[in-house]
């Protein structure tokens, strides 16, 4: 016993020391703590929890690291401990919870008997625990307050306590819970039983009957909700808000209650910043998670907006504002950040159509203010709803600029600093329209605010906003301004060199640099004049700006000069590039002494980048001083955490943490300190494969190690696309190391690749992903899978078109939902692009496929056929109902089609099996021939392009079983050919591949069709010039015939010869060909011919136009 009281007092001790302010100490403690067995820490910790002597931090101390343990170690700690063992702790904590006196050490305790039920609950969710739901039963009706709080406060911490006897329970859990909300005499206990409300129902999102059964809870929880709030403890609200993000629908029978709670709550000014937020919280969320629902609600969201807009007016007075130096972050627990951005957000969520007649009079109102905080806050609103109002303020544009504009000149430096922030916002939000209507105001009111000497803030954020406006303005408009500009933009610089050498003040300079820059971005090399001017000064700042406070400065300035050099190319920056490399390798050999969170670092490794496309195989050399530090970014590891709720409610969001609730009172948390600058630092390996090629042969080893894990990298979406991006260039990269080192490197990379394209969450990353993979086939071809790797990846394209058909019904479903409208409409669009999006990948993967392993990969393919065959069926005819079933013009009933996309990429697919797998293409020719047929002649261009390819491919690469369908296609193209809008803008893709189709079938399959009668027809409809691969197959074709002197051709006299040369001529004009193809000397050839012949050559040349001879000598020049 004494020696057992000896270890307990050294626990205690141990205790003390985890809780202990000294660094040294606590870490020891942890490794001793850390090193104790499982069992003997259960024994220890309860030990502790129980003996109510111990200090009253030690007992919290212990319970906590109970729980985590529970948590953590479960599987290894729990079952291995003796039946009896495991029975005298299940009852020994429910025995401490009925002794506990202290209420927030009870709550700890309870914590962890909710833990262990949460562990005892097994696979078939039957519940190990029946003493524990007995004392739950139990408490819930003891006069005993504090047990009452014990038995919801466990409810509330694992809401699937009850396991699969929960619908058993149903009446009881409900009874309970109404029965706690009605509470009158403790306040307590009313707020956890709605806590414990909110838990389950967020525990249960998916069982709609379940909301229905408990939807006459909510006006109890509403009234929780009010009441706590004004004992200042906004954890119901809180509640409240997870509601309306997870399970908006429940809120729907009392919707219009809680909504005019959330604005009553909101426009008290008695309550708490945070709650007022917070209660506007729940309106904003609804109009993100249930909008068309929240849409019906137009009184709530016509009063919700001046509350927004009331708390953006909530503004401090700072003397000192004008001139900060140093731009302090967004406070975002201000009111006027949360206004802003709440507004931003309910704009995109409920959309234009509604919130911009209701906001613009407010607006207009706040703008002629005489209190400068209004006017302010209304150029704020301006640029907040421009996203979401995108399309409503489109129309007014014009006037909102001109109105805009003059609050540049407003006499308060904070309202033309707001200006300022509405002009770059919508020179971003409305590009490049914004700039071709506005160009010359906007430039000319910038400049002029740029001037604003003695209000550094107001010159600053002029020159962010010309930044904006420059980076989407097209180059030619950009260009008459360039004089100005650049004047402009050289003397503030100068200025403001002198004022940071005598005053140290910088912020109007970093701006500047960066304006600079992004017009030499857009203007690229009519930028080359005036780079003299900027080289020797920025250079200067780069050499000298080496204090701490200027590194933002030193870092822009470096990404300028980049960007300098890449708008002027190399002939010009070379007199510079050595001097540049220089101050750059200086910087980067103090680079490993730099912190984590130096913000040159980013500037730098996307400086090389730029000094890598600019010097090309020259940067080669720089590389092994670039590398290091590069890799070490890329390689940074976030620093995670996976915590319970309790845990977070003492971790703050401001010290750089971000959480993602994983559910069942799980948090994962990561510090995203780093993550960007490790995005960046992928991308530019990225970059550098891309532009050297084999130069980066000796590094492909370890970025590929680096980039393979990241694939799985869920933290940053960029590194996941980087890691993809990299695979191919990477395999081009390591070619000039022979077949045996590439294969190597594909079978390190392969396996990840397919799993990633099964697990992958995020659409546009996945995308990337198989784009990728497909890529990386292409490189590798013929043999690069093995037989899992086949049936692995067959699986996952089977599970993808398999989704793709079922996203198609759930939008159907959604369709007839009875909050279904137009703005409901629009995001299911997007929805269904995105679902297309993926579609066309699974295409480019078994193109890949297709072209590299021919016939031979069809039994693999054989269980996706169904699947593809469906993308290009007729929908199953139902009985003909008045809407679905109208006789067409002809009197034919038509079958619905699937969507177009759908058939589209179907086509596609079966395109490439007949083009790269004939003639053993032809046993599927049942299911595909007669849609190929029937759809040259769709409604929509897409498709008519796409069965259009697949007939030109079956005459070329089809063999002779199809030729009587060459036979019949013929006057289908023709038909398509000769409609009278073939040539316009949407038509004029598919109306060229028919027109190729139809060269290819007379080419290779001349015995099918009349050549003599189909060739001048032909003739007549060339040159092709939009379509570029089938341009140079019919060019090719004209090029056979001419060179077999074709007399349809020729013409008789060779009086077709002026025509040909015409052809020629416009194929030339529209860049049909590029020069380096064999095609271009085989044309030039044809015309080199007719200039030996005097007089022939002066009658061709003749008939031409100007334009045409100039084409002509360009091709004789040229190829």
């Amino acid at each position: 016993m004494a020696a057992a009281a000896a270890e307990q007092q050294q626990f205690y001790l141990l205790l003390g020391n985890l809780l202990s302010p000294d660094n040294v100490v606590r870490k020891q403690a942890e490794e001793t703590y850390e090193n104790i067995p499982g069992r003997s820490k259960i024994t220890f910790l309860l030990q502790a929890i129980r003996n109510t002597t111990a200090a009253e931090e030690a007992r919290q101390m212990a319970a906590v690291l109970l729980r985590r343990l529970l948590s953590s170690a479960f599987d290894e700690v729990y079952p291995a401990l003796p039946s009896d063992v495991q029975t005298a702790i299940k009852s020994e904590l429910l025995m401490i919870i009925q002794m506990e006196t202290q209420s927030s050490m009870r709550k700890k305790i309870c914590d962890i008997a909710a833990e262990l039920a949460r562990n005892l609950i097994d696979e078939d969710g039957n519940n190990q625990w029946p003493e524990g739901l007995k004392f739950l039963f139990d408490s819930v009706s003891s006069q005993n307050m504090g047990l009452r709080e014990a038995a919801l406060h466990i409810f509330w911490n694992f809401p699937g306590i009850f396991g699969n006897q929960q619908q058993h329970y149903l009446d009881v859990i409900k009874r309970m819970l109404v029965q706690c909300m009605q509470d009158q005499e403790h306040p307590s206990i009313r707020t956890l039983s709605a806590r414990a409300t909110a838990a389950f129902i967020l525990a249960n999102e998916h069982n709609v009957a379940l909301f229905k059964h408990f939807a006459d809870l909510l006006p109890g929880f509403l009234k929780a909700v009010n009441d706590s709030c004004y004992q200042n403890d906004d954890s119901v609200l809180k509640s409240l808000v997870e509601i309306a993000d997870t399970v908006p629908k429940y809120l729907r029978p009392h919707l219009e209650a809680t909504l005019q709670l959330s604005l009553k709550l909101c426009g008290d000014a008695n309550l708490s910043n945070m709650q007022r937020q917070l209660a506007l919280e729940v309106i904003v969320t609804l109009s993100e998670t249930a909008a068309a629902m929240l849409r019906k609600h137009t009184n709530i969201i016509a009063q919700t907006i001046p509350q927004m807009l009331a708390m953006m007016v909530d503004l401090e007075e700072d003397e000192d504002w004008a001139n900060a130096d140093e731009l302090e972050d967004d406070d975002f627990d201000s009111n006027a950040v949360a206004g802003e951005s709440a507004l931003d957000r309910m704009a995109c969520g409920l959309g234009g159509k509604l919130v911009l007649p209701m906001i613009k009079e407010h607006i207009m109102q706040m703008l002629q203010n005489p209190d400068w905080k209004y006017r302010h806050a209304g150029l704020m609103a301006l640029s907040a709803i421009g996203e979401g109002c995108h399309q409503q303020m489109e129309g007014i544009l014009n006037e909102i600029v001109n109105f805009v504009l003059l609050f540049l000149q407003d006499p308060h430096p904070r309202v033309r600093y707001a200006a300022c922030n509405a002009v770059g916002q919508m020179a971003t939000d409305f590009a490049p329209g914004f700039q071709k209507k506005f160009h010359e105001k906007v430039i000319a009111a910038l400049l002029q605010t740029m001037e604003d000497q003695g209000n550094q803030r107001v010159q600053a954020h002029a020159a962010a906003a010309l930044i904006n406006f420059t980076e989407d303005c097209p180059k030619s408009l950009l260009i008459p301004y360039l004089d100005n500009l650049v004047k402009h933009l050289h003397s503030i610089m100068v200025l403001k060199l002198q004022e940071l050498i005598q005053k140290g003040t910088k912020l109007v300079l970093e701006q500047v640099v960066t304006s600079i820059a992004s017009v030499a971005d857009t203007a690229e090399e009519k930028f080359v004049p005036y780079y003299d001017l900027f080289m020797p000064s920025l250079k200067h700042i780069v050499e000298n700006a080496v204090q701490k406070e200027l590194r933002l400065l030193r870092g822009k300035t470096i990404e300028c000069i980049s960007l300098i050099g890449l708008a002027v190319g190399k002939d010009k920056f070379m007199q510079d590039a050595s001097d540049v490399m220089q101050l750059l390798l200086k910087t980067q050999t103090d680079f490993n002494d730099m912190e984590d969170d130096d913000p040159q670092i980013s500037y730098m490794i996307s400086a090389w980048a730029r000094m890598c496309k600019i010097l090309g195989k020259e940067f080669q050399q720089y590389l092994p001083v670039v590398m290091g530090p590069l890799m070490k970014t890329a390689s940074i590891k976030p620093e995670v955490a996976l915590l319970d709720t309790q845990d977070m409610e003492n971790m703050s969001d401001d010290d750089g943490w971000e959480f993602v609730n994983l559910g069942d009172q799980q948090s994962f948390g990561i510090k995203t300190a780093g993550l960007e600058e490790k995005s960046t630092a992928c991308q530019m390996l990225v970059c550098y494969a891309k532009e050297l090629k084999e130069g980066f042969v000796e590094y492909t080893e370890q970025v590929v190690k680096l980039m393979v894990p990241l694939l799985k990298f869920y933290f940053h979406d960029g590194v996941r696309v980087a890691a993809a991006e990299s695979m191919p260039l990477l395999l081009e990269c390591a070619r000039v190391r022979g077949p045996e080192y590439l294969t190597q490197m594909w079978h390190f990379m392969c396996d990840a690749l397919i799993k990633a394209i099964g697990t992958e969450p995020d659409s546009d990353v996945l995308s990337e992903i198989m784009h990728s993979f497909a890529k990386c086939i292409e490189v590798m071809g013929d043999g690069c899978l093995n037989n899992e790797h086949f049936e692995e990846l067959g699986g996952i394209l089977k599970a993808k078109l398999e989704e793709h058909f079922k996203n198609q019904e759930l939008r159907q479903v959604k369709r007839q939902d009875e909050d279904y409208d137009e703005q409901v409409e629009e995001s299911l669009q997007d929805e269904d692009d995105n679902d297309v999006y993926i579609l066309t990948k699974v295409s480019d993967i078994l193109h890949s496929i297709f072209s590299s392993y021919k016939e031979k990969v069809l039994p693999w393919f054989e269980q996706l056929l169904p699947l593809i065959v469906n993308l290009i069926a007729d929908l199953p005819v139902e009985e003909p109902s008045v809407n679905t079933k109208m006789p067409s013009r002809t009197g034919v009933l038509e079958c619905p089609h699937r969507p177009w996309p759908d058939r589209q990429w179907g086509l596609c697919i079966f395109d490439d099996i007949i083009e790269h797998c004939s003639p053993a293409s032809f046993k599927y020719a049942e299911y595909f021939l007669r849609p190929m047929l029937q759809y040259v002649c769709d409604s929509s261009p897409e498709v008519r392009q796409a069965a259009a390819y697949g007939l030109g491919v079956m005459a070329q690469f089809g063999g002779d079983n199809y030729r009587p369908f060459c036979t019949e296609a013929l006057p289908l193209l023709v038909r398509v050919i000769q409609a009278p809008e073939s040539k316009t803008k949407e038509n004029v893709n598919a109306t060229e591949n028919c027109i190729s189709a139809v060269g290819k079938i007379m080419k290779f399959k001349p015995d099918c069709v009349n050549v003599e009668e189909v060739l001048p027809h032909w003739l007549s409809w060339l040159p092709l010039h939009e379509d570029k691969e089938e341009a140079v197959q019919t060019f090719s074709y004209l090029c056979d015939l001419i060179e077999s002197n074709h007399p349809i051709v020729l013409g008789p006299n060779n009086t077709n010869l002026p025509k040909i040369f015409s052809i020629i001529a416009e194929g030339e004009m529209h860049e049909a060909i590029k020069h380096e193809d064999p095609c271009a000397k085989r044309l030039a050839n044809v015309v080199r011919q007719v200039q030996t012949s005097g007089g022939l050559w002066t009658e061709c040349i003749a008939q031409l136009s100007p334009e045409q001879q100039a084409a002509i000598q360009e091709l004789l020049n040229s190829a």
